[in-house]
């Protein structure tokens, strides 16, 4: 059981509720401040002009409602705000949409009733979720579009996921006793007014790109062992003359796999330790960049991921809905945290980073592809007849594509402000664009370090290094051989490349 509202949401209690499954609970002082905030708006607004209650919205809210429409103002902001278009985001997404719209309404500045987050738990522990199109949302005034399909759910209407298929939400909340919001003062607005479904979406990414990490990190050490690399590049005195925390976690994570390894090679002994007398050497002195400059490359990633977490933890366990509804001062305020800046720039830099990533895993699989680089493996590391046989060079292509790709998709979303909505939003965030590129550009890369694990795989035996390899590196080996076997003979490689992706994204190693 997962307990929210009572500290921080962590990225650990995503991972707990999206990944995990772990079954949802409410603190009750949180729901206590719930309370309070509605019923102090409910009677602050009785003689008071108030945004979005008893005024009309972005621009029209020039024009004020009568008490006898309130009610229907909200449900027509709902239904009218859900347009979005083009594939609807997968399960997990809307989930985790949900569970950070949540958590921001236990802060207790909503005004909202007690009642809708109720419900929205109910739907988070019984895994019903809404589904939620990708095109919509301008980051500003928050994930309208998204979220209003969120809302749609909560009001009985639109579409659900429920026990692996979309159904009408009233059918799944028929089967499972389930009833409507009741709309009581502003349910629509500050259900739709805010920035969970970028943050939401940004947490997963946040998740699958340490995943990501790590298991890139576990490919360039046994690269290192590969060509039986020289180990001082990332060594301790090396790297801790930078100092960024990234570059020295790198280090110290490589030294801790390759510690028991019978292939990496000591500086001092072969190059200080002894004379060398040839005039020209036939080992490399250093190694190529994406060999030896790894804890330098990866580092800056590391360190990009650590703060989109930190900003995405403080955006989700904030208030950015408007108005703030601040019954502890007896006032509400009118401003703009609905606005997506801090989560779209933190996505554009995070998919900046894993494009990186995905560029140094093909720069290292066209490494032990070329055997005029390696000097080491056949050309594709072909187990089978030079000519007759093509090895893995038939994956290359998708791999170098789909790189492609990431570098196309790094173009950020934050500077790409279009004014909308009668100009009232004049300048937007686009963080919900960002958090979804940002996504395409992560599972892309899984893509990539599946064909280049599988490459790895294939030089291992090619080279017969099974039984020199440190101990952490045998066992990735055996287990994605479980996955991936060894192969001579030509065969389509698609549903291997789909199964070694599948395998690294949904088991998680510990390495940083």
């Amino acid at each position: 059981m997962v307990k929210i509202g009572d500290k921080k949401i962590s990225a650990d209690d995503f991972y707990k509720v999206l990944i995990n499954n772990l079954q949802l609970n409410l603190d009750e002082e949180a729901q206590r401040k719930v309370y309070r905030s509605h019923y102090f708006l409910k009677e602050f607004t009785r003689e008071k002009l108030i945004y979005g209650i008893n005024t009309g919205f972005g621009p029209m809210a020039q024009y004020r409602i009568n008490h006898e429409d309130q009610v229907k103002l909200q449900y027509n902001l709902i239904r009218s705000h859900c347009s979005g278009t083009g594939n609807p985001i997968p399960e997990i997404d809307c989930k985790a949409v949900m569970l950070a719209r949540l958590n921001t309404l236990l802060q207790g500045f909503a005004g909202i009733h007690p009642d809708t987050l109720e419900l929205i738990k109910d739907l988070i522990n019984k895994n019903i979720s809404p589904v939620i199109y990708e095109h919509g949302g301008l980051g500003a005034s928050g994930d309208l579009v998204q979220l209003a399909h969120l809302a749609l759910t909560l009001i009985g209407e639109g579409e659900v996921y429920y026990n692996g298929t979309i159904v009408p939400t009233k059918d799944a909340f028929e089967k499972e006793g389930l009833k409507p919001m009741e709309i009581h003062i502003r349910e629509g607005l500050a259900l739709m007014n805010g920035t969970s479904a970028m943050s939401g979406i940004g947490m997963l990414n946040v998740i699958y790109a340490e995943n990501l990490v790590d298991w890139s990190l576990m490919a360039s050490a046994v690269i290192m062992e590969l060509v039986q690399s020289f180990d001082d590049h990332y060594s301790t005195p090396l790297n801790e003359v930078k100092h960024h925390y990234g570059q020295n976690a790198v280090s110290k994570a490589l030294q801790e796999i390759l510690a028991d390894s019978k292939l990496v090679k000591s500086r001092e002994e072969h190059h200080y330790n002894q004379k060398v007398e040839v005039d020209v050497l036939v080992e490399k002195m250093q190694e190529y960049y994406s060999i030896r400059c790894v804890p330098q490359i990866v580092g800056p990633i590391i360190d990009t991921i650590n703060y989109a977490r930190e900003v995405l933890i403080n955006e989700i366990n904030s208030a950015n809905d408007n108005p703030i509804v601040d019954w502890e001062r007896k006032n509400v305020y009118h401003g703009g945290n609905f606005h997506g800046d801090y989560v779209a720039l933190e996505m554009d830099k995070l998919k900046i980073a894993i494009t990186k990533l995905s560029m140094l895993c093909e720069r290292q699989l066209n490494f032990l592809l070329n055997d005029k680089l390696n000097n080491i493996l056949p050309p594709f590391v072909n187990h089978g007849v030079l000519g007759l046989n093509l090895g893995m060079q038939g994956v290359q292509f998708t791999a170098t594509s789909t790189t492609a790709e990431n570098q196309m998709l790094s173009n950020p979303m934050y500077i790409h402000s279009i004014p909308s909505n009668n100009d009232n939003q004049d300048i937007v965030s686009m963080g919900s664009n960002a958090a979804l590129a940002c996504k395409k550009v992560i599972l892309n890369s899984y893509e990539v370090l599946a064909i280049h694990w599988m490459t790895i795989l294939q030089a291992i035996d090619y080279l017969k290094l099974e039984d020199r390899l440190s101990s952490r590196s045998k066992d990735i080996y055996k287990n994605l051989r479980a996955v991936f076997p060894v192969f001579k003979e030509d065969h389509p490689h698609y549903k291997e490349v789909k199964a070694v992706r599948d395998y690294i994204f949904h088991n998680h190693i510990d390495i940083l």
